[in-house]
């Protein structure tokens, strides 16, 4: 989980495959109006994201039922968005990446080929409430190599 450009797709492409688990890209489920309005510089509201999340829930549901691993990504900025999300596994641990804000626009800027502008950043930020003590999961800082990330939360 993170804010957009904050390495959720690295690290969770990397873990997916240190623990031999299929990996979910979470953008892949938006709606074409997410992805629509995004591209154009609007910040996603909840309910723009309600539906995305339920296909989420889903495909976590899923794979618990089938007791098989996953690794998805998926901003889950806030904690409702996080609470909805467990709904499908109440086992589920969130790894939040952390970082400065000018890393993670640098690194949106360098991006090819994907829809969400430096601009929504700070919208970003703004919704992003960090995981609280009872939530299953920890918090990485990103300057760390996405390798010893995935080190850290396979421990």
């Amino acid at each position: 989980m993170g804010v957009s450009g904050c390495g959720k797709s690295t690290v969770g492409r990397a873990l997916a495959a240190a623990n031999g688990v299929p990996f979910v890209e979470g953008d892949q489920f938006h709606p074409q109006a997410n992805v629509d309005k995004m591209s154009a510089g609007i910040a996603l509201n909840d309910e723009d994201r309600a539906g995305w999340l339920l296909t989420l829930q889903a495909q976590i549901r899923d794979a618990r039922q089938r007791d098989a691993g996953l690794v998805i990504s998926c901003s889950a900025l806030k904690r409702r968005y996080r609470d909805l999300l467990r709904q499908g596994d109440p086992a589920l641990r969130f790894a939040h990446l952390n970082g400065p804000k000018a890393l993670i626009a640098a690194r949106i800027q360098a991006r090819v080929d994907h829809y969400m502008p430096t601009s929504l950043l700070d919208s970003q930020f703004r919704d992003l409430e960090p995981l609280q003590a009872d939530e299953a999961g920890l918090t990485l800082n990103i300057e760390i190599p996405p390798d010893e990330l995935v080190t850290q939360i396979r421990a």
